[in-house]
């Protein structure tokens, strides 16, 4: 039937499929021309990222990325396992009595990759120009609250806080934007926010070469002060699509895959069960998360909320979606995260009983004959926003719609653009959404001051918590908090009443994961989630 049309067709899909593959051969290729191979530098990482490493700006954002601009310039401090702040650049520091002075002892055997010297003046520069664009930088808490910066001697560094912020230390250590570029990089009328005339970093990398959109190369720092990576380069290969990275990794282009998202679990399970191959987990380093809005009438009852999680197998969900690699979670932020160990939060168990005689004692009953519940003629019905783009969510949101109608409740899920996921929570516009928070460095006192801050999402949707007002006031009271007691207490009981009352759901704990060639040991996760891995990395010869 359609003779005509089908013949159309095969012939549109076989051009289709010739011009697809030589799209694919050139993106696995187009590098393998122009970038240095195997052959070259035997002593040479190659690993594949999703997008151009950007312009190598320690003090913008994307499109520079993360990884990439740790490896080159480096902070203060650095964040480590178990939140444990190290000396990095400084060797040492003191905080005033009063919170609100910080005294830096900076290292003076450290020079920038062009030579020059590391010092109070070019810390002051950089923390400077930063300030010069709050707009920008807005977001990093203690950076808003500088009220001044001052170079004690070569070596000595001191930044004044119109108010005690005890994160400040913490927020030091993230990747940016207060990392430090040498003199060299600044351009003629010192405003990085336009850009940088080159890439000089105290770190352990140099950006040796580089083709947009292609291919990066960095080398070893062979002046670097601290520990001298094994390996003598980096290259970084731009790959954009998942499967062609697969490819890539098999064929023996790629000695290294890692990180969030950047290959499927799937594909993750597969390559792993050849055993052909070495991988690793990471340790927690978010957790997933519903966030229920209280402000929606079927979601403002907490015994709504609770039948909710009561209501669906987590442990099941987590195993079958993720292959076992995400783990189901029982805290709204992984334990491994400074003053998280010592919540106490009521257990919830999967309990369709428990589930449906909640939902009972609300009011909302299943009328005779009836799937959905009812209440004052209202239907228990329920949308769940996720991102479209995020194949777990969705998978996860398709299983809590089959769970939760086993107990009467009608849940609508709705895949959006990432863009538009983030703009409706801002808005209050949902009913469930997911989330997940930011980790380390930046937790908990980020994820804190998110729920507290208006118009992002979290503020309103827990509005029908009675204790509000109170949460507010001890979210506020955390950062300026100098005794650590006192801190720890505001911290056990803000997690504790924000997990209990059921607006924020934890689902399951996110997980990086790597997957290397076997000559290639030592691999090892950052404790800060967007630090580089690479410094112990060694392949064998």
């Amino acid at each position: 039937m359609f003779n005509g049309r089908n013949s159309r067709n095969t012939l549109v899909i076989t051009v289709f499929i010739f011009i697809l593959s030589t799209l694919l051969l050139g993106c696995t290729n187009a590098s393998d021309d122009d970038s240095a191979s195997k052959g070259d530098n035997d002593n040479m990482l190659t690993i594949a990222w999703a997008r151009d490493v950007g312009e190598m700006n320690p003090h913008v954002y994307n499109p520079s990325q993360l990884f990439a601009q740790s490896m080159v310039y480096e902070p203060l401090v650095s964040y480590g396992d178990g939140g444990k702040l190290k000396p990095h650049l400084a060797e040492s520091w003191e905080i005033s009595e009063d919170g609100k002075e910080y005294t830096f002892h900076l290292r003076q055997d450290v020079k920038f990759s062009d030579g020059t010297s590391f010092n109070a003046d070019i810390v002051k520069k950089n923390f400077d120009t930063i300030l010069n664009h709050m707009e920008l930088h807005s977001w990093l808490g203690f950076l808003s609250k500088i009220a001044g910066t001052e170079v004690i001697d070569e070596n000595t560094f001191k930044l004044t806080l119109t108010e005690p912020y005890y994160p400040t230390i913490q927020e030091l250590a993230v990747v940016r934007p207060v990392r430090f570029l040498g003199e060299a990089g600044f351009p003629e009328d010192g405003d990085t926010s336009k850009g940088v005339a080159e890439a000089v970093g105290t770190g352990p990398w140099i950006l040796e070469e580089y083709k947009a959109d292609e291919y990066a190369i960095y080398k070893r720092n062979e002046n670097y002060w601290g520990e001298l990576p094994e390996v003598e380069k980096i290259q970084v290969k731009v790959i954009p699509d998942a499967e062609t990275r697969v490819l890539a990794f098999e064929k023996g282009e790629l000695d290294l895959i890692y990180g969030e998202g950047v290959i499927s679990l799937d594909a993750f399970k597969q390559l792993e069960s050849t055993g052909n191959y070495e991988t690793s987990i990471s340790e927690p380093v978010a957790t997933r998360q519903l966030v229920m809005n209280t402000n929606r009438e079927q979601l403002s009852d907490e015994r709504v909320r609770q039948a909710l999680h009561y209501g669906f197998n987590k442990e099941a969900m987590v195993k079958g979606v993720t292959s076992g690699l995400e783990e189901e979670a029982d805290f709204i932020l992984p334990t491994n995260l400074p003053y998280t160990s010592d919540i106490d939060v009521t257990s919830i168990e999967y309990d369709i009983e428990k589930a449906e005689a909640l939902l009972d004692e609300a009011g909302w009953t299943l009328p005779e004959g009836k799937t959905v519940r009812e209440k004052d003629g209202q239907p228990l019905e329920i949308e769940m926003m996720y991102d479209s783009a995020e194949s777990i969510q969705k998978a996860m949101a398709e299983t809590l719609q089959s769970e939760w109608a086993a107990i009467g409740v009608k849940l609508n899920i709705v895949g959006v653009e990432l863009a538009v996921q983030v703009q409706r929570f801002k808005d209050n516009d949902f009913d469930i959404n997911f989330f997940s928070n930011y980790g380390a460095p930046y937790d908990p006192h980020t994820f804190i001051n998110i729920v507290a801050k208006e118009g992002f999402g979290f503020n309103e949707a827990i509005s029908a918590y009675p204790n509000k007002e109170e949460l507010l006031q001890q979210m506020a009271r955390v950062p300026q908090t100098t005794d650590e007691t006192e801190r720890q207490q505001l911290y056990s009981s803000i997690l504790t009443s924000l997990q209990d009352q059921g607006a924020i759901v934890p689902i399951s704990y996110i997980k990086k994961t790597a997957i290397y060639q076997k000559d290639v040991t030592n691999f090892t996760f950052s404790a800060n989630r967007d630090e580089h891995p690479f410094t112990g990395i060694s392949i064998e010869q």
